[in-house]
């Protein structure tokens, strides 16, 4: 038989709540209390069709953009040896497809995914089967090689095509300076717009110096020392950088809150953020995002595109 409630059987079953609650890991407190948030169904949200977007060449973008990290298991979530494979198994074909008609429906008309076949696979079934026109900047792949990852983002209806940032930090720290050269060279010349990925600043700052041609940056931006400088030091870099920036890292692979990420990023300079999202994230990272670009940031960085 059910205990009756009044005033003093909540207070007791409240006491021994937050009794059992001072002993739980910081994870298991925010999980406890986010446990009685109503989870956003399938599409949730109002459309964000007014999601401000700025141009890198010919191509306009949104500036939030989603990221596909996680849709290929990369969560970088330190030494929790299970949650790529529970990446993995969440973001199945048809939940990114999910992921990118709510990306849409929200005004993020970009998505930036590792150039290989489980991605291709998936933006074609998307655009076939969803009639899905988000644009895709291709990410590349050195498994499969630089100048192959080309020709497929060429050969697959991408926008856009940047080294990656790991690859790019290994060729400027080997003095690869003719490889990048080429490979940016190769995606302009079949219509791509075309960038340099780095967790480092010694990529921007080594290319500015070489005076190469090519659209963009991809650098990384937090303030919890997550695989990139301080924001004052990126900053002050990226203002003497002409080229439109898009940042990634924003929040730390999850170590800060979205309004707080997405408002350091704009504010230190950045022109787009790539953020990796789940479907049930994608409004609201969006709301967040639109509600900051309203506002006078007071950037010193102008805006590059």
């Amino acid at each position: 038989m059910a205990e009756p409630m009044n005033r003093r059987n909540f207070m007791s079953k409240a006491f021994r709540i937050s009794s059992a609650a001072a002993g739980l890991s910081l994870e298991e407190k925010i999980l406890l209390a986010n446990m009685n948030e109503k989870p956003s169904p399938k599409g949730v949200g109002q459309e964000h069709g007014g999601l401000k977007r700025g141009k890198i060449g010919k191509v306009e973008i949104s500036r939030l953009i989603c990221g596909g990290n996680l849709f290929d298991g990369f969560a970088h979530s330190r030494k929790l040896t299970y949650v790529s494979s529970l990446m993995k198994h969440y973001f199945n074909p048809e939940k990114i497809m999910d992921t990118l008609e709510i990306c849409e429906s929200n005004g993020v008309n970009t998505a930036i995914m590792l150039c290989w076949d489980h991605s291709i696979d998936v933006l074609n079934r998307y655009r076939k089967e969803r009639g899905g026109k988000i644009q895709w900047i291709a990410q590349s792949f050195d498994q499969i090689g630089q100048l192959e990852c080309v020709k497929m983002a060429v050969d697959n209806g991408a926008s856009g095509f940047f080294v990656q940032g790991a690859n790019g930090d290994t060729f400027v720290r080997e003095g690869r300076i003719d490889y990048i050269a080429e490979i940016l060279s190769l995606a302009k010349a079949n219509g791509l717009i075309a960038g340099v990925g780095s967790h480092t600043l010694n990529v921007p700052k080594t290319l500015e110096k070489e005076g190469l041609e090519f659209d963009f940056y991809f650098k990384t931006i937090n303030n919890v020392d997550y695989w990139s400088e301080s924001p004052e030091e990126v900053a002050a870099f990226m203002k003497t950088a002409d080229k439109p920036w898009i940042a990634f890292k924003v929040l730390g692979a999850g170590l800060i809150k979205p309004r707080e990420g997405f408002e350091l990023a704009y504010r230190m300079g950045a022109d787009f953020l790539n953020v990796g999202m789940f479907d049930f994230q994608v409004s609201e990272d969006v709301e967040v995002a639109s509600e900051i670009l309203t506002r006078d940031l007071q950037r010193e960085r102008p805006w590059k595109s």
